[in-house]
C-alpha cells in the first residue's frame, strides 16, 4: 500500500508537499475548497517547482466550481510543469459546494462533466452548455494533445459507483469504505487522525490539535447527510446544536464548515469539551502505534492502495514523520 498525504490548501502547502517528498511520501493531494482555501491549480504548480518527484493533483475537484475548459487547462499546465506526476479526482463537494449553502451536484451532472473534460484532454470537440468548443492552444501553452493523465472518482454509492466504473481510472474514497472497492486497482483513501503515545488520552491538547479538524467530520457529515437529530445522537451533539442553531437558519452551514479540516470552530470545541472527544478512536485514523498499524493492514486487505494523511495542527513535520514511520514497517 501506497503512502500518500492530503493537505488542505493553504499558503504554506507547497512548502509542506516538498517536504513530503522529502520524507518520502508518494503523492500529494489537495483540497479544491475555495471558500476557504488558496486557489487549488496556484498550489499545485508552486509545489511542481519545488519537487522533482512526488505526485500532484487535487482531491478531490468539484466540477461546478469551473468551467470544464479551465479544468482542462489548468490540468494540462500542470502536467506539463510535473510531467508524468500528476492525478486528478473529482467528487460531488463536501465541503467544497455545502460550505457555501449549495447541495451536492447530481451524479448524472458529474458524469457529463467528467466526459468532457476528458475528451477536451484528448484533443476532442466538445458541446457544453451549447457550445462547441475545443482546446485551442498553440505550442508553448499547453502540452500537445492527448494529454493522459489518470482520473480519480470521489465515490460512496451506486450511482457514483457507475460513473467511476464508466469513466475513473480509480476510486478516490473517505469517511468509509464502500463495498465495492475491491473492484478497482487503485483506491486512496483520505483519512485524518495522529499517532498517540502508549497512554495517551485521547483528550490531549495534541489529539486535540493534531486529530480534532478530522474528528469534527462525523458532526459536520452528520448534519449534512442526517440533520440535527443525527448529531444530537453523537456524544456532545446537544452542545454542537446549540451553537450551530445560534446562528440564523440561512446562515447556519457557515457555523458547521468553519474551520473545516483545519481547526475546531466553535460548535466543535463545545461538543470536544462536553465529552465527544471519546469517539476519536472510532471516527479518526487515531490511536498507538500499534493500533495504526493493524488498522492499516485491515484497510490494505480491504482493497485501499493508497493511504492518504492529512496532518494537522502546528507541527505538520511531526504528524508527517510519525505517520509514515508506522506506515512503512
Amino acid at each position: 500500500m501506497e503512502v500518500s498525504c492530503a493537505f488542505p490548501t493553504a499558503l504554506d502547502s507547497p512548502d509542506n508537499i516538498a517536504l513530503a517528498e522529502q520524507l518520502g511520501y508518494t503523492r500529494a493531494w489537495v483540497y479544491d475548497t475555495p471558500q476557504q482555501s488558496p486557489d487549488v491549480w496556484m498550489t499545485l504548480a508552486l509545489a511542481a517547482e519545488r519537487t522533482e518527484r512526488i505526485g500532484l493533483g487535487p482531491g478531490v475537484l468539484v466540477p461546478t466550481l469551473r468551467h470544464p475548459m479551465v479544468n482542462a487547462a489548468a490540468t494540462a499546465t500542470l502536467a506539463a510543469l510535473a510531467p508524468g506526476r500528476v492525478a486528478v479526482s473529482f467528487g460531488t463537494g463536501f465541503t467544497g459546494r455545502r460550505a457555501m449553502g449549495y447541495r451536492a451536484i447530481p451524479w448524472s451532472f458529474m458524469e457529463s462533466y467528467v466526459r468532457t473534460y476528458k475528451a477536451l484532454l484528448r484533443g476532442e470537440v466538445v458541446e457544453w452548455e451549447g457550445a462547441q468548443m475545443q482546446m485551442l492552444h498553440p505550442d508553448g501553452h499547453a502540452p500537445a494533445r492527448p494529454v493522459d493523465v489518470p482520473v480519480l472518482i470521489g465515490a460512496l454509492g451506486p450511482k457514483g459507483h457507475e460513473v467511476a466504473r464508466e469513466l475513473g481510472d480509480g476510486l478516490y474514497v473517505t469517511l468509509q469504505l464502500p463495498e465495492f472497492l475491491g473492484e478497482y486497482s487503485w483506491v486512496p483513501y483520505l483519512v485524518w487522525g495522529t499517532v498517540l503515545d502508549e497512554g495517551e488520552p485521547v483528550d490531549s491538547e495534541h489529539a486535540r490539535v493534531a486529530a480534532g479538524p478530522g474528528w469534527a467530520l462525523a458532526y459536520h457529515g452528520a448534519y449534512e447527510f442526517g440533520g440535527p437529530p443525527a448529531v444530537r445522537e453523537l456524544p456532545g451533539g446537544a452542545e454542537w446544536m446549540d451553537v450551530v442553531d445560534r446562528t440564523p437558519e440561512h446562515r447556519r452551514h457557515l457555523a458547521v464548515h468553519t474551520g473545516h479540516c483545519v481547526e475546531l470552530g466553535e460548535a466543535d470545541r463545545a461538543a470536544w469539551q462536553a465529552g465527544g472527544h471519546v469517539m476519536l478512536r472510532n471516527v479518526t485514523f487515531s490511536g498507538t502505534r500499534d493500533e495504526l498499524k493493524r488498522r492499516l493492514a485491515d484497510v490494505a486487505a480491504r482493497g485501499v492502495t493508497e493511504i492518504v494523511f492529512q496532518p494537522c495542527g502546528p507541527d505538520v513535520r511531526t504528524e508527517l514523520e510519525r505517520f509514515l514511520e508506522v506506515a512503512n514497517t
